[in-house]
């Protein structure tokens, strides 16, 4: 007879995934393992809250929900509507905006939806160009967005790593692009929304704002906000927002429908539903005091690591960060980005690599989301900037870095009371 199985019971990887497929579950705790015991640098990454994941492993993973509330093609959708217009209601209310779309799969199939929404194949788009830390999606050759339409990319002054704002209107007056794209996944400092608007309707242009990485300070009050300016924000719904892998798009009601046909039927078919459930949750999270202090300590803390690696004789793009990121040039120390992530992964410290603004040379991209949601400041922030330079000085000295990570991240677990 077949093992039924009910929705009631253990739901832990330890008591559940460990009898049912040993094999995986291996995967799973040696990677929890990992998350735990080494030190979460990446800028795109975080630790989700219990309450997040709690809803991603709920039932609402079995429902199949193509549509929208209201409106789906398949029955039974009566409680996943629940759950989906309080996601949106809550996202609407958090940003300021008139209207949500909370379906979208990742920032990626965001942008895909917001392209399909405002453009046409072949139509000019203007975009900060990949070297200068453009997103895939906004050209690359590899890319749909660069197979489909004709991008003009902008770039940052070499000399001061800032965007290059002459450029931008000069750019935008000569290729009359469709759209403007402002945003980036290594751009430290606050994007200036109000002058992209201005390029844009001197242009005729739509304005696409592209707010994957401050999305989550914008929600707890640490960065300004694009919604007034951009006619679509595209966004993800992790990062520092410390919600579930996924994505999401803000507008104002005269695109709202056409976005969200632009999800579906034409870029996506069934809602995640259990992802939109945690998506509700994370939401309601960044809408308490508790989540403005966080997004505070995440900037504070950049700063104290932009400082810190720049006094350890790194070079700090921009001279600093606004936000959650920050990007180094570990040159002065006698490495190369490639060869310093290598060193430190070794070590314990786990991060990126990333374009600096100058031909053919490669960074580091830090972030300090992650290691705040673990609770710690900036003493720990000046700390780390330490341990880094020490284990690319001195390769010889990674098993002592790696040994005082794990003395620090054993202080701060990933999931503190919030």
């Amino acid at each position: 007879m077949p093992v039924a199985h009910t929705l009631e019971g253990p739901t832990s990887v330890d008591d559940v995934l460990g009898r049912q497929d040993p094999e995986l579950a291996e995967i799973v705790l040696a990677e929890r393992a990992r998350q735990t015991t080494t030190l979460q640098l990446i800028a795109a990454e975080n630790f989700s809250s219990p309450a997040v994941l709690a809803a991603l492993g709920s039932p609402l993973a079995n429902k199949y929900a193509e549509g929208y509330p209201g409106a789906r093609h398949h029955g039974g959708c009566e409680l996943v509507d629940a759950a989906e217009r309080l996601a949106v209601r809550r996202a609407e209310a958090l940003f300021g905006a008139e209207h949500a779309n909370v379906q979208s799969h990742s920032g990626s199939s965001a942008v895909l939806a917001a392209y399909a929404a405002l453009l046409r194949p072949g139509d000019t788009v203007l975009a900060m160009g990949l070297p200068h830390g453009g997103h895939l999606t906004h050209g690359s050759p590899a890319n749909f967005s660069g197979r489909w339409f004709d991008f003009v990319g902008y770039g940052v002054d070499p000399g001061t790593g800032l965007i290059d704002h002459e450029q931008v209107r000069a750019l935008a007056r000569t290729h009359r692009p469709k759209a403007i794209v402002c945003g980036s996944i290594s751009y430290p400092r606050h994007i200036d929304h109000a002058f992209f608007r201005e390029v844009a309707d001197e242009v005729g242009a739509y304005l696409i704002a592209d707010a994957a990485h401050p999305i989550g300070l914008v929600a707890g009050g640490a960065a300004p906000s694009p919604v007034p300016y951009a006619d679509i924000v595209c966004a993800t719904t992790h990062k520092v927002l410390r919600g579930p892998r996924g994505g999401m798009l803000l507008c104002g009601s005269e695109l709202a429908e056409r976005v969200d046909r632009a999800v579906f039927p034409f870029t996506q078919g069934g809602a995640q539903m259990h992802t939109v459930a945690a998506k509700a949750v994370a939401f309601g999270e960044a809408a308490t005091p508790a989540f403005a202090r966080y997004a505070r300590q995440v900037v504070v803390n950049a700063r104290a690591l932009a400082a810190g690696l720049a006094a350890e004789g790194f070079a700090v793009t921009t001279g600093g960060t606004d936000t959650h990121l920050l990007t180094v040039d570990p040159a002065p120390l006698g490495v190369d980005g490639r060869t310093a992530r290598g060193r430190l992964a070794a070590a314990g410290i786990v991060l990126d690599t990333c374009a600096l603004p100058r031909p053919d040379a490669r960074g580091l991209r830090l972030g300090t989301a992650a290691v705040t949601t673990q609770g710690m400041g900036e003493a720990e922030a000046a700390r780390i900037a330490v341990l880094l330079a020490t284990a690319l000085r001195d390769e010889s000295a990674g098993r002592r870095v790696r040994e005082e990570v794990r003395d620090l991240t054993g202080r701060f677990p990933p999931c503190p009371d919030r």
